[in-house]
Protein backbone atom coordinates (compact mmCIF):
# COMPACT_ATOMS: atom_id res chain seq x y z
CA UNK A 1 0.00 0.00 0.00
CA UNK A 2 2.97 2.28 0.79
CA UNK A 3 4.53 1.69 -2.26
CA UNK A 4 1.49 2.23 -4.44
CA UNK A 5 0.98 5.66 -2.56
CA UNK A 6 4.91 6.50 -3.08
CA UNK A 7 4.03 5.34 -7.18
CA UNK A 8 0.49 7.48 -7.02
CA UNK A 9 2.49 10.79 -5.47
CA UNK A 10 4.89 10.54 -8.04
CA UNK A 11 2.59 10.41 -10.84
CA UNK A 12 0.67 13.21 -9.76
CA UNK A 13 4.33 15.23 -9.29
CA UNK A 14 5.22 14.34 -12.77
CA UNK A 15 1.88 15.05 -14.60
CA UNK A 16 1.59 18.89 -12.60
CA UNK A 17 5.44 19.56 -12.38
CA UNK A 18 6.13 22.81 -13.64
CA UNK A 19 6.99 23.18 -17.46
CA UNK A 20 10.72 24.28 -16.78
CA UNK A 21 11.28 20.94 -15.70
CA UNK A 22 10.80 19.18 -18.75
CA UNK A 23 12.86 21.76 -20.50
CA UNK A 24 15.24 19.58 -22.38
CA UNK A 25 12.14 18.22 -23.99
CA UNK A 26 11.41 19.95 -27.69
CA UNK A 27 8.19 21.52 -28.21
CA UNK A 28 6.81 19.78 -31.38
CA UNK A 29 6.45 22.93 -33.45
CA UNK A 30 8.18 25.74 -31.25
CA UNK A 31 7.71 29.20 -32.06
CA UNK A 32 10.28 31.71 -33.25
CA UNK A 33 11.00 35.01 -32.12
CA UNK A 34 13.50 36.75 -33.66
CA UNK A 35 14.84 39.95 -32.80
CA UNK A 36 16.95 42.04 -35.45
CA UNK A 37 18.66 45.36 -34.13
CA UNK A 38 20.18 48.11 -36.56
CA UNK A 39 23.51 49.20 -37.22
CA UNK A 40 24.32 47.27 -33.66
CA UNK A 41 27.96 46.57 -32.47
CA UNK A 42 28.83 44.40 -30.18
CA UNK A 43 28.34 47.42 -27.41
CA UNK A 44 26.38 44.92 -24.89
CA UNK A 45 27.32 44.50 -21.31
CA UNK A 46 27.14 40.93 -21.71
CA UNK A 47 29.71 40.72 -24.47
CA UNK A 48 32.49 42.59 -22.25
CA UNK A 49 31.77 46.08 -23.33
CA UNK A 50 33.11 48.18 -20.28
CA UNK A 51 29.94 51.41 -20.62
CA UNK A 52 27.24 50.28 -22.30
CA UNK A 53 24.60 48.60 -20.02
CA UNK A 54 21.63 46.03 -21.95
CA UNK A 55 20.72 44.14 -18.68
CA UNK A 56 17.64 42.84 -20.94
CA UNK A 57 19.93 41.20 -23.34
CA UNK A 58 22.28 39.95 -20.84
CA UNK A 59 19.08 38.50 -19.11
CA UNK A 60 18.28 36.61 -22.77
CA UNK A 61 22.40 35.67 -22.76
CA UNK A 62 21.38 33.61 -19.65
CA UNK A 63 18.41 32.28 -21.27
CA UNK A 64 20.51 31.34 -24.07
CA UNK A 65 24.47 31.14 -25.96
CA UNK A 66 26.07 33.64 -27.01
CA UNK A 67 28.10 33.12 -29.94
CA UNK A 68 30.86 36.03 -29.81
CA UNK A 69 32.72 35.31 -32.57
CA UNK A 70 29.53 35.37 -35.34
CA UNK A 71 30.35 37.45 -38.51
CA UNK A 72 27.99 39.06 -40.84
CA UNK A 73 28.01 38.43 -44.59
CA UNK A 74 28.17 42.24 -45.86
CA UNK A 75 28.62 45.31 -43.52
CA UNK A 76 25.55 47.04 -44.83
CA UNK A 77 21.44 47.03 -44.05
CA UNK A 78 20.39 45.86 -46.99
CA UNK A 79 22.86 43.69 -48.50
CA UNK A 80 23.09 41.47 -45.02
CA UNK A 81 19.43 41.08 -44.57
CA UNK A 82 19.42 39.70 -47.52
CA UNK A 83 21.94 37.31 -47.37
CA UNK A 84 20.76 36.13 -44.08
CA UNK A 85 16.86 35.52 -44.44
CA UNK A 86 18.23 33.46 -47.56
CA UNK A 87 20.95 31.73 -45.76
CA UNK A 88 22.99 32.95 -48.59
CA UNK A 89 26.36 34.65 -49.42
CA UNK A 90 26.02 38.32 -50.97
CA UNK A 91 27.56 37.12 -54.15
CA UNK A 92 24.62 34.65 -54.53
CA UNK A 93 21.87 36.65 -53.58
CA UNK A 94 22.98 39.53 -56.19
CA UNK A 95 22.31 41.65 -53.14
CA UNK A 96 25.44 43.84 -53.00
CA UNK A 97 23.83 47.79 -52.14
CA UNK A 98 20.67 48.83 -50.23
CA UNK A 99 18.43 49.45 -53.05
CA UNK A 100 18.80 45.75 -54.71
CA UNK A 101 15.91 43.33 -54.55
CA UNK A 102 16.79 40.05 -54.04
CA UNK A 103 13.60 38.31 -56.15
CA UNK A 104 15.16 40.17 -59.07
CA UNK A 105 18.09 37.22 -59.51
CA UNK A 106 16.12 34.84 -57.16
CA UNK A 107 12.32 34.97 -57.76
CA UNK A 108 12.10 31.51 -56.91
CA UNK A 109 14.09 31.74 -53.19
CA UNK A 110 12.32 30.98 -50.21
CA UNK A 111 13.05 32.75 -47.49
CA UNK A 112 13.66 31.83 -43.90
CA UNK A 113 10.41 33.13 -42.81
CA UNK A 114 8.50 32.28 -46.09
CA UNK A 115 9.86 28.27 -45.16
CA UNK A 116 7.87 28.68 -41.84
CA UNK A 117 4.76 30.06 -43.90
CA UNK A 118 4.80 27.57 -46.14
CA UNK A 119 4.51 24.78 -43.31
CA UNK A 120 1.62 26.27 -41.87
CA UNK A 121 2.74 28.96 -39.16
CA UNK A 122 1.75 32.40 -38.46
CA UNK A 123 4.89 34.60 -40.18
CA UNK A 124 4.45 38.33 -39.16
CA UNK A 125 6.87 41.02 -39.78
CA UNK A 126 7.09 43.96 -37.31
CA UNK A 127 9.60 46.96 -38.19
CA UNK A 128 12.33 46.90 -40.25
CA UNK A 129 13.73 43.13 -41.08
CA UNK A 130 14.63 43.54 -45.01
CA UNK A 131 16.11 46.99 -45.74
CA UNK A 132 14.42 50.15 -45.09
CA UNK A 133 15.77 53.66 -45.45
CA UNK A 134 15.92 55.16 -41.67
CA UNK A 135 14.67 57.71 -41.05
CA UNK A 136 12.52 58.43 -44.27
CA UNK A 137 10.42 55.12 -44.56
CA UNK A 138 9.89 55.37 -40.30
CA UNK A 139 8.50 58.47 -40.95
CA UNK A 140 6.28 57.16 -44.08
CA UNK A 141 5.61 54.25 -42.54
CA UNK A 142 6.07 52.45 -45.18
CA UNK A 143 9.42 49.27 -46.18
CA UNK A 144 10.06 49.74 -49.69
CA UNK A 145 12.58 47.05 -50.42
CA UNK A 146 10.21 44.37 -48.04
CA UNK A 147 9.66 40.85 -49.64
CA UNK A 148 5.89 40.15 -49.37
CA UNK A 149 6.62 36.52 -50.36
CA UNK A 150 8.22 36.23 -46.83
CA UNK A 151 5.24 37.10 -44.86
CA UNK A 152 1.64 35.99 -44.14
CA UNK A 153 0.87 39.94 -42.36
CA UNK A 154 3.17 42.79 -42.24
CA UNK A 155 3.55 46.14 -39.79
CA UNK A 156 5.09 48.83 -40.58
CA UNK A 157 6.29 51.17 -37.88
CA UNK A 158 5.23 54.91 -38.08
CA UNK A 159 6.82 57.91 -36.05
CA UNK A 160 7.76 61.30 -36.18
CA UNK A 161 11.82 60.38 -35.61
CA UNK A 162 14.16 63.41 -35.48
CA UNK A 163 10.91 65.33 -35.88
CA UNK A 164 9.63 64.24 -32.43
CA UNK A 165 9.63 67.00 -29.82
CA UNK A 166 13.01 67.27 -27.46
CA UNK A 167 16.40 69.02 -27.47
CA UNK A 168 18.46 68.66 -30.69
CA UNK A 169 22.06 67.99 -30.81
CA UNK A 170 24.26 67.90 -33.55
CA UNK A 171 27.32 66.06 -32.78
CA UNK A 172 28.75 65.55 -36.83
CA UNK A 173 28.06 69.57 -37.96
CA UNK A 174 30.50 69.53 -40.30
CA UNK A 175 29.02 66.65 -42.48
CA UNK A 176 26.49 67.47 -44.75
CA UNK A 177 25.61 64.26 -46.17
CA UNK A 178 23.00 61.80 -44.87
CA UNK A 179 23.56 59.89 -42.06
CA UNK A 180 24.98 62.60 -39.88
CA UNK A 181 24.81 61.72 -35.89
CA UNK A 182 21.86 63.74 -34.49
CA UNK A 183 21.44 63.15 -31.25
CA UNK A 184 17.21 63.69 -30.19
CA UNK A 185 16.86 64.14 -26.70
CA UNK A 186 12.79 62.91 -27.08
CA UNK A 187 10.34 64.22 -24.28
CA UNK A 188 8.05 61.40 -24.58
CA UNK A 189 8.23 58.29 -23.65
CA UNK A 190 9.61 54.73 -24.79
CA UNK A 191 6.11 53.71 -26.29
CA UNK A 192 5.97 56.23 -28.22
CA UNK A 193 9.57 55.87 -30.02
CA UNK A 194 9.95 54.00 -33.78
CA UNK A 195 11.69 50.50 -31.56
CA UNK A 196 8.64 51.02 -29.01
CA UNK A 197 5.90 51.19 -30.72
CA UNK A 198 7.32 47.67 -32.74
CA UNK A 199 7.84 46.15 -28.94
CA UNK A 200 4.06 46.72 -28.43
CA UNK A 201 2.71 45.38 -31.87
CA UNK A 202 4.99 42.31 -31.36
CA UNK A 203 3.49 41.54 -28.35
CA UNK A 204 0.03 41.82 -29.29
CA UNK A 205 0.68 39.55 -32.09
CA UNK A 206 2.33 37.42 -29.76
CA UNK A 207 -0.95 37.47 -27.61
CA UNK A 208 -3.36 36.92 -30.36
CA UNK A 209 -1.28 33.89 -31.45
CA UNK A 210 -0.39 32.15 -28.95
CA UNK A 211 -2.34 29.28 -29.58
CA UNK A 212 -1.11 28.49 -32.90
CA UNK A 213 2.43 27.93 -33.60
CA UNK A 214 4.05 31.50 -34.85
CA UNK A 215 7.27 32.82 -36.28
CA UNK A 216 7.33 36.73 -35.75
CA UNK A 217 10.35 39.05 -36.74
CA UNK A 218 10.37 42.17 -34.70
CA UNK A 219 12.92 44.60 -36.45
CA UNK A 220 14.60 47.34 -34.33
CA UNK A 221 15.63 50.69 -35.73
CA UNK A 222 18.08 51.54 -33.25
CA UNK A 223 20.68 52.57 -32.58
CA UNK A 224 20.63 53.69 -36.29
CA UNK A 225 20.94 57.51 -36.44
CA UNK A 226 18.87 60.01 -36.23
CA UNK A 227 20.04 58.65 -32.53
CA UNK A 228 16.14 59.09 -31.44
CA UNK A 229 15.37 58.13 -27.95
CA UNK A 230 13.97 59.36 -24.27
CA UNK A 231 16.16 61.75 -22.61
CA UNK A 232 16.77 59.71 -19.80
CA UNK A 233 18.73 57.10 -21.71
CA UNK A 234 21.31 59.68 -23.19
CA UNK A 235 21.57 60.76 -18.95
CA UNK A 236 22.86 57.19 -18.59
CA UNK A 237 26.01 57.98 -20.27
CA UNK A 238 27.85 61.52 -19.78
CA UNK A 239 29.76 62.76 -22.34
CA UNK A 240 33.06 63.65 -19.58
CA UNK A 241 32.75 60.06 -18.87
CA UNK A 242 32.97 58.24 -22.15
CA UNK A 243 36.05 56.05 -23.23
CA UNK A 244 37.00 57.11 -26.57
CA UNK A 245 39.16 54.01 -28.86
CA UNK A 246 42.82 54.29 -28.56
CA UNK A 247 43.97 54.33 -32.51
CA UNK A 248 47.67 54.82 -33.69
CA UNK A 249 47.87 58.36 -35.17
CA UNK A 250 49.40 56.74 -38.41
CA UNK A 251 46.75 53.36 -38.53
CA UNK A 252 45.40 54.46 -42.41
CA UNK A 253 49.18 54.66 -44.25
CA UNK A 254 49.31 51.39 -44.80
CA UNK A 255 46.22 50.45 -46.04
CA UNK A 256 44.35 50.11 -49.50
CA UNK A 257 43.27 52.75 -51.01
CA UNK A 258 38.92 52.41 -50.24
CA UNK A 259 40.55 51.65 -46.51
CA UNK A 260 42.21 54.87 -46.54
CA UNK A 261 39.57 57.64 -47.74
CA UNK A 262 35.90 56.51 -46.78
CA UNK A 263 34.08 57.50 -43.35
CA UNK A 264 37.23 59.00 -41.89
CA UNK A 265 37.42 61.39 -39.35
CA UNK A 266 39.14 63.57 -41.83
CA UNK A 267 36.33 63.33 -44.44
CA UNK A 268 33.27 63.35 -42.38
CA UNK A 269 35.08 66.35 -40.46
CA UNK A 270 34.19 64.37 -36.53
CA UNK A 271 36.32 66.05 -34.33
CA UNK A 272 38.00 64.74 -31.18
CA UNK A 273 35.96 67.00 -28.87
CA UNK A 274 32.82 65.96 -30.80
CA UNK A 275 33.48 62.02 -30.35
CA UNK A 276 32.55 61.85 -26.44
CA UNK A 277 28.75 63.17 -27.53
CA UNK A 278 28.41 60.44 -30.62
CA UNK A 279 29.60 57.73 -27.84
CA UNK A 280 27.32 59.02 -25.63
CA UNK A 281 23.92 59.31 -27.68
CA UNK A 282 24.95 55.82 -29.51
CA UNK A 283 24.80 53.93 -25.87
CA UNK A 284 21.67 55.56 -24.82
CA UNK A 285 20.12 54.69 -28.15
CA UNK A 286 21.73 50.81 -27.24
CA UNK A 287 19.92 51.15 -24.16
CA UNK A 288 16.84 52.25 -24.96
CA UNK A 289 16.32 49.18 -27.86
CA UNK A 290 17.60 47.02 -24.91
CA UNK A 291 14.68 47.87 -22.76
CA UNK A 292 12.02 47.08 -25.50
CA UNK A 293 13.57 43.56 -25.71
CA UNK A 294 12.91 43.25 -21.68
CA UNK A 295 9.42 44.21 -22.87
CA UNK A 296 9.55 41.26 -24.99
CA UNK A 297 11.04 39.06 -22.76
CA UNK A 298 8.43 39.69 -20.41
CA UNK A 299 5.45 39.22 -22.67
CA UNK A 300 6.93 35.57 -23.36
CA UNK A 301 7.11 35.04 -19.66
CA UNK A 302 3.39 36.44 -19.05
CA UNK A 303 2.17 34.37 -21.82
CA UNK A 304 3.47 30.97 -21.26
CA UNK A 305 5.37 31.39 -24.02
CA UNK A 306 9.28 31.52 -22.70
CA UNK A 307 9.43 27.20 -23.01
CA UNK A 308 7.99 26.85 -26.22
CA UNK A 309 9.59 30.06 -28.10
CA UNK A 310 12.85 29.74 -29.74
CA UNK A 311 14.78 33.91 -29.60
CA UNK A 312 17.12 34.94 -32.09
CA UNK A 313 18.61 38.80 -31.07
CA UNK A 314 21.22 39.70 -33.51
CA UNK A 315 22.58 43.31 -35.54
CA UNK A 316 22.64 42.85 -39.34
CA UNK A 317 26.31 43.99 -39.15
CA UNK A 318 28.80 45.97 -36.80
CA UNK A 319 29.75 49.30 -36.47
CA UNK A 320 32.69 52.13 -36.42
CA UNK A 321 32.56 54.84 -33.47
CA UNK A 322 36.01 55.80 -34.05
CA UNK A 323 38.53 52.61 -34.33
CA UNK A 324 40.77 53.56 -37.29
CA UNK A 325 39.44 56.70 -37.31
CA UNK A 326 36.48 55.46 -39.27
CA UNK A 327 32.84 55.43 -38.62
CA UNK A 328 29.83 53.54 -39.09
CA UNK A 329 29.56 50.33 -41.35
CA UNK A 330 30.40 49.31 -44.84
CA UNK A 331 34.43 48.79 -43.76
CA UNK A 332 35.77 45.12 -43.84
CA UNK A 333 37.67 45.40 -40.27
CA UNK A 334 36.41 43.55 -36.72
CA UNK A 335 34.25 46.28 -35.61
CA UNK A 336 32.12 46.28 -38.56
CA UNK A 337 31.98 42.56 -39.33
CA UNK A 338 31.29 41.22 -36.48
CA UNK A 339 28.11 41.57 -34.98
CA UNK A 340 26.22 40.48 -31.60
CA UNK A 341 24.53 37.31 -31.33
CA UNK A 342 22.18 35.10 -28.69
CA UNK A 343 20.47 32.25 -29.18
CA UNK A 344 17.90 30.40 -26.63
CA UNK A 345 16.53 27.00 -27.24
CA UNK A 346 14.97 26.60 -23.96
CA UNK A 347 14.88 22.99 -24.72
CA UNK A 348 18.67 22.88 -24.80
CA UNK A 349 19.59 23.89 -21.51
CA UNK A 350 22.66 22.79 -20.53
CA UNK A 351 24.79 25.48 -21.84
CA UNK A 352 22.13 28.06 -20.81
CA UNK A 353 24.69 31.55 -19.65
CA UNK A 354 27.59 30.36 -22.11
CA UNK A 355 29.61 31.56 -24.67
CA UNK A 356 31.18 29.59 -27.62
CA UNK A 357 34.10 31.25 -29.73
CA UNK A 358 33.77 29.03 -32.83
CA UNK A 359 33.46 31.12 -35.57
CA UNK A 360 30.03 31.65 -37.27
CA UNK A 361 28.15 33.40 -39.93
CA UNK A 362 25.17 34.98 -40.05
CA UNK A 363 23.94 32.78 -43.03
CA UNK A 364 24.33 29.93 -40.10
CA UNK A 365 20.93 31.20 -38.71
CA UNK A 366 18.77 29.96 -41.15
CA UNK A 367 19.45 25.92 -41.07
CA UNK A 368 19.78 26.42 -37.54
CA UNK A 369 16.16 27.72 -36.29
CA UNK A 370 14.91 25.53 -39.19
CA UNK A 371 16.59 22.04 -38.18
CA UNK A 372 15.44 23.07 -34.68
CA UNK A 373 11.82 23.18 -35.88
CA UNK A 374 12.21 20.35 -37.63
CA UNK A 375 11.44 21.53 -41.27
CA UNK A 376 13.80 21.52 -43.92
CA UNK A 377 15.67 24.43 -45.81
CA UNK A 378 16.15 24.57 -49.68
CA UNK A 379 19.27 22.08 -50.85
CA UNK A 380 21.27 25.19 -52.27
CA UNK A 381 21.68 27.68 -48.84
CA UNK A 382 25.18 27.86 -48.16
CA UNK A 383 24.55 28.13 -44.32
CA UNK A 384 25.43 25.75 -41.95
CA UNK A 385 23.45 24.21 -38.70
CA UNK A 386 25.18 25.70 -35.36
CA UNK A 387 22.85 23.24 -33.19
CA UNK A 388 26.43 21.19 -32.40
CA UNK A 389 26.92 24.24 -30.66
CA UNK A 390 24.08 24.90 -28.70
CA UNK A 391 24.29 21.49 -27.80
CA UNK A 392 27.63 21.64 -26.66
CA UNK A 393 29.76 25.56 -26.52
CA UNK A 394 32.89 24.12 -27.09
CA UNK A 395 32.14 20.97 -29.74
CA UNK A 396 34.92 19.57 -31.66
CA UNK A 397 32.05 19.09 -34.30
CA UNK A 398 32.15 22.47 -35.67
CA UNK A 399 34.41 22.93 -38.53
CA UNK A 400 33.97 26.71 -40.01
CA UNK A 401 37.70 27.67 -40.12
CA UNK A 402 37.08 30.81 -41.82
CA UNK A 403 34.36 33.58 -42.03
CA UNK A 404 33.76 35.56 -45.20
CA UNK A 405 32.60 39.04 -46.09
CA UNK A 406 31.99 41.28 -48.86
CA UNK A 407 31.32 45.11 -49.15
CA UNK A 408 31.38 47.35 -51.65
CA UNK A 409 34.14 49.24 -53.93
CA UNK A 410 34.59 45.76 -54.74
CA UNK A 411 36.22 44.59 -51.12
CA UNK A 412 36.30 40.75 -49.49
CA UNK A 413 37.41 39.84 -46.75
CA UNK A 414 38.25 36.17 -45.33
CA UNK A 415 38.97 35.63 -41.73
CA UNK A 416 40.25 32.67 -39.59
CA UNK A 417 41.45 32.41 -36.38
CA UNK A 418 44.62 33.91 -37.13
CA UNK A 419 44.43 35.83 -39.66
CA UNK A 420 42.37 38.45 -41.49
CA UNK A 421 43.02 39.00 -45.51
CA UNK A 422 41.54 41.64 -47.23
CA UNK A 423 41.41 42.38 -50.89
CA UNK A 424 40.25 45.62 -52.99
CA UNK A 425 39.10 45.07 -56.28
CA UNK A 426 40.74 41.57 -55.99
CA UNK A 427 44.09 43.49 -54.95
CA UNK A 428 44.07 46.50 -58.11
CA UNK A 429 42.85 48.58 -55.12
CA UNK A 430 44.88 46.85 -52.56
CA UNK A 431 45.68 44.31 -49.92
CA UNK A 432 45.74 43.73 -46.29
CA UNK A 433 46.44 41.01 -43.85
CA UNK A 434 46.53 41.54 -40.34
CA UNK A 435 47.92 38.76 -37.34
CA UNK A 436 45.32 38.98 -35.03
CA UNK A 437 47.65 36.97 -32.39
CA UNK A 438 50.25 40.02 -32.44
CA UNK A 439 48.11 42.70 -33.41
CA UNK A 440 44.48 41.66 -32.22
CA UNK A 441 43.32 45.66 -33.04
CA UNK A 442 44.45 45.16 -37.15
CA UNK A 443 46.24 48.44 -37.12
CA UNK A 444 49.30 46.68 -38.73
CA UNK A 445 48.86 45.98 -42.54
CA UNK A 446 51.78 42.85 -42.94
CA UNK A 447 50.50 41.91 -46.38
CA UNK A 448 54.01 42.90 -48.32
CA UNK A 449 56.70 42.08 -45.56
CA UNK A 450 58.37 39.04 -46.70
CA UNK A 451 58.03 36.90 -43.41
CA UNK A 452 54.45 36.60 -44.42
CA UNK A 453 54.36 35.65 -48.27
CA UNK A 454 53.40 32.00 -47.41
CA UNK A 455 50.85 33.13 -45.02
CA UNK A 456 49.55 35.78 -47.69
CA UNK A 457 49.43 33.48 -50.78
CA UNK A 458 47.80 31.13 -48.93
CA UNK A 459 44.97 33.24 -47.50
CA UNK A 460 44.88 34.67 -51.59
CA UNK A 461 44.20 30.98 -52.89
CA UNK A 462 41.67 30.29 -50.51
CA UNK A 463 39.74 33.32 -51.39
CA UNK A 464 39.78 32.68 -54.83
CA UNK A 465 38.35 29.65 -54.07
CA UNK A 466 35.82 31.04 -51.70
CA UNK A 467 34.58 33.63 -54.66
CA UNK A 468 33.80 30.94 -56.77
CA UNK A 469 31.85 28.74 -53.74
CA UNK A 470 29.93 32.04 -52.61
CA UNK A 471 28.80 32.69 -56.63
CA UNK A 472 26.57 30.01 -57.12
CA UNK A 473 25.24 28.76 -60.13
CA UNK A 474 21.34 30.16 -58.55
CA UNK A 475 22.85 33.51 -57.80
CA UNK A 476 25.47 35.75 -60.03
CA UNK A 477 28.76 35.08 -60.88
Amino acid sequence: MVCRGVMFLGLIWFLTAPVELMADEAPARPNVLLIMSDDLNTALSGFGHPQCKTPNLDRLARRGVSFHRMYCQFPVCGASRSSMMNGLYPYSTGDLQNTTIFRKYRPKAVTLPQLFLNNGYYVARVGKIYHMGIPQEVIDGTAIADDPQSWGETYNIQCGEQNLPGKTIQHSPGWKASQTFQRVEATDGDLAMADGLAATKTIELMKKHREEPFFIACGFVRPHVPLVAPEAYFRMYPEQEMVLPEVPADDLEDVGQPTKTYKTNESLKITTEQMPGILSAYYGCVSHMDFQVGRLLDALDELDLKQKTLVVFTSDHGYHLGEHHKWQKQHLFEETTRVPFIFSAPWLSKFHGKSTQHMCELIDLYPTVSSLCQLSPPKYIQGKSMVPILNDVETDLWTKDTVFSVSTRKGASLRNGSYRYTEWAQGAKGTELYDLKNDPGEFVNVADRPEYRSVREDLANQMKKKRKSASSELGVK
